[in-house]
């Protein structure tokens, strides 16, 4: 028996049926709380997943991205990034402020701002907030931040005053980049060394452009538009972070149009994938992250020790020479990343391609080592000292592609080198949690740095992040000193680069770790997605202003029940 033919419509007919299928789609949005612009879902692909959305205990970049979308800060930074002084920031919690005296800050809260269960936001939260950050039972990782405000108070319900230890240009920046503010009357009567595993974490409720919906672990997060918000109603009506286990799952979704956006595409290759997608728009933007394979100074789990090799700083500056940082580059980034001069992403106006790094030089590596007295003397590949092997283990997140791979390519350099490397691949979780205690012998880690290093680099490479950031247990006063000395002169551009370059190059010598790469960052959105801008610090900070108009709206858009 034959198969019926198809019916084929006329060219019009088509024309006319397509018409009323989007007229009949965008009458159902509308059925569904779609007006004009402030419609459509905008759906992220991202890889690994936020350990909590309470932001004084949030480490990853992906966690920080959903709470900005949730809680405000006093003021933002501005599309220049600039930190220093005041006039390229943007009005926020704070409808004004002004400085009182020379080390007084006096901020002047939006009446308008509401808690989304309806509360009033008060300079009671403000001072309960910073009050939060500095307190060592939350352990906050921006603590160091905000180390140089010596109080925060309220003057009355709309006035919070903060006081400074001291004068310096980027006291504003300290005021208000770090602290997101926090509903004291939700959080008060949580034991702050609690905080890490709190309900509020998984269900938060805040004051930003979008509240919270959901959260499947390792499935999506979902917010909504806040319509009632006081700046003004987001255009996009829903948000969902799609949790996947690596970028290349991620990249995958974004180009087989499962997602809109991704922050990063990566390596080449990925970026080669999102140009062959014709829904794509790709945006680069200056890369905010840095990445270096880092040793752990003290021993693996007992921070009372040195680690027995890389308490030695030669061996070290050995393990540092035998890395050839440019060919590993060239192998997994191609022209899309840099090799930094120390821990700075490329976003850094204090990047310097002058400053002195040690040597990718195996041959003096081997020297140096043979000369601590670490040599192959059974012939079977390992050198040994003392009847000990030149051996580590070298810790990576599962979540990580690029790391894994670079990984992998350095237990080969240092397996020629005679030194036994092992790799820990672990989930991400696993790894915030064993980097924090402290371990591991070495690791691979990326930040996503501030937009200044006066913050960064303190809370990553002084005394002041032991405990939180500085997973290296890195301590030297010298470093220190010139951090501050740097910090203190970040308004005169010239004399601090040299500070800076001092510091830098001090640290490099010191060896604590390897500086691997330094992206510049692509983001790739949907070209059905309008008003896309990007802030290179932090690339959904303006996400509110994006919108999808009615007329590009597609099946994704309809909210699922």
């Amino acid at each position: 028996m034959r198969a019926p033919h198809a019916v084929r419509a006329s060219p019009s007919a088509t024309v006319r049926l397509t018409a009323l299928s989007v007229l009949l789609f965008v009458a159902c949005a509308h059925r569904e709380g779609c007006t004009g612009d402030y419609c459509g879902t905008l759906v992220i692909a991202t890889a690994g997943e936020p350990e909590s959305l309470l932001p004084p205990v949030i480490t990853s970049a992906v966690g920080l991205a959903v709470a900005d979308q949730l809680f405000l800060k006093l003021a933002d930074i501005g599309l220049s990034t600039n930190t220093v002084g005041d006039e390229d920031f943007q009005p926020q919690l704070a409808e004004r402020w002004e400085w009182a005296d020379s080390v007084t800050l006096v901020f002047h809260l939006d009446p308008r701002a509401r808690w989304q269960d309806g509360r009033a936001v008060t300079a009671l939260d403000v001072a309960f907030t910073f009050d939060a950050y500095n307190d060592p039972a939350v352990n906050s990782p921006f603590r160091s931040g905000v180390r140089a405000i010596s109080a925060v108070t309220a003057r009355d319900s709309l006035t919070a005053v903060f006081r400074f230890r001291k004068r310096y240009p980027e006291m504003f920046y300290d005021a208000v980049y770090h602290l997101r503010i926090l509903p004291a009357h939700l959080l008060r009567a949580i034991p702050r060394d609690q905080w890490r595993s709190a309900l509020f974490g998984r269900r938060p409720v805040g004051d930003g452009p979008y509240r919270f919906v959901s959260w499947k672990a390792g499935e999506q997060l979902e917010l909504a538009a806040d319509s009632a918000f006081f700046l003004g109603r987001p255009h996009l009506r829903r948000v969902i972070w799609r949790l996947t286990p690596d970028l290349q799952v991620a990249v995958t979704q974004l180009v087989a149009d499962q997602a809109d956006a991704i922050e990063v595409l990566g390596p080449p290759d990925n970026l080669k994938r999102a140009q062959g997608a014709p829904q794509l728009t790709l945006y680069p933007y200056r890369g905010a992250t840095y990445a270096y394979l880092g040793f752990n100074l003290a021993a693996n789990g007992d921070s009372s020790r040195p680690h027995p090799l890389f308490g030695e700083r030669e061996l070290r500056r050995a393990l540092v020479m035998a890395v050839d940082r440019e060919r590993l580059l060239q192998n997994v980034w191609g022209d899309a990343a840099r090799v930094p001069p120390g821990p700075m992403p490329q976003l850094w106006w204090i990047w310097d391609p002058e400053t002195r790094m040690l040597p990718s030089d195996t041959a003096q590596a081997s020297r140096l080592l043979t000369r601590l007295g670490w040599r192959d003397s059974d012939h079977d590949g390992v050198r040994k000292r003392q009847g000990n092997r030149l051996a580590f283990r070298i810790m990576v997140p599962t979540t990580s592609a690029v790391r894994r791979q670079y990984a992998r390519l350095l237990q080969e350099q240092y397996r020629s080198l005679g030194a036994e490397v092992e790799l820990d691949e672990v989930e991400p979780s696993v790894f915030a949690q064993r980097a924090a205690a402290g371990r591991f012998d070495a690791l691979l880690i990326s930040w996503n740095a501030d937009p200044t290093p006066t913050s960064s680099i303190a809370q990553t490479w002084t005394r002041e992040g032991i405990g939180r950031s500085n997973y290296l247990r890195y301590v030297s006063p010298a470093f220190d000193g010139l951090v501050e000395r740097a910090s203190a002169g970040a308004g005169r551009r010239a004399a601090t680069q040299r500070t800076w370059r001092q510091a830098i190059e001090l640290l490099n010598q010191d060896a604590p770790a390897v500086f691997l790469f330094a992206p510049q960052s692509v983001a790739a959105v949907h070209r059905r997605v309008a008003d896309v801008t990007i802030r290179p610090d932090s690339w959904l900070a303006l996400l509110r202003t994006w919108r999808i108009p009615a007329d590009r709206l597609i099946d994704r858009d309809r909210v699922e029940r």
